[in-house]
């Protein structure tokens, strides 16, 4: 059985996510997404609309998705990759390059963004809606 992980926030869930969590499975037989806990948004000074656990839910109901692990650090991506017997590690390439550094432990692939949708952009855009 071939396993990918990738890695996110998955916060708003939308098409673009969609259409990452459809690619990285298409790798492999059995994909992990590893989503970031809101201890760990936090040291990223970053603010999800969703809590965690709500997080994982909304993720477990998508058909691409076979197990959900929570994201506590940077620095556990090469012990996910190791102890779980990673095959393929899955970015959006908007982190090209980053982790190089697991290559000698798995492939690493960049899948091209989505054109057009981002959680930043529907939090950009409902912010105008509601100002008006």
């Amino acid at each position: 059985m071939k396993k990918v992980i990738t890695y996110g926030t998955f916060d708003l869930l939308h098409w673009g996510h969609i259409n990452l969590l459809k690619r990285a499975k298409d790798l492999g037989d059995h994909l992990i997404v590893a989503i970031s806990t809101d201890e760990f948004n936090a040291l990223k000074n970053k603010k999800a609309y969703y809590q965690y656990e709500q997080r994982k839910m909304i993720l477990e109901a998508v058909r691409y998705v076979d197990e959900v692990i929570p994201e506590n650090e940077w620095e556990q991506k090469l012990e996910d990759v190791v102890d779980r017997s990673i095959d393929t590690f899955v970015m959006g390439d908007d982190w090209k390059g980053e982790f190089d550094f697991l290559k000698p432990y798995c492939d690493v692939v960049y899948l091209p963004r989505t054109a057009n949708i981002s959680t930043t952009k529907i939090k950009k855009e409902l912010l105008l809606v509601n100002n008006y």
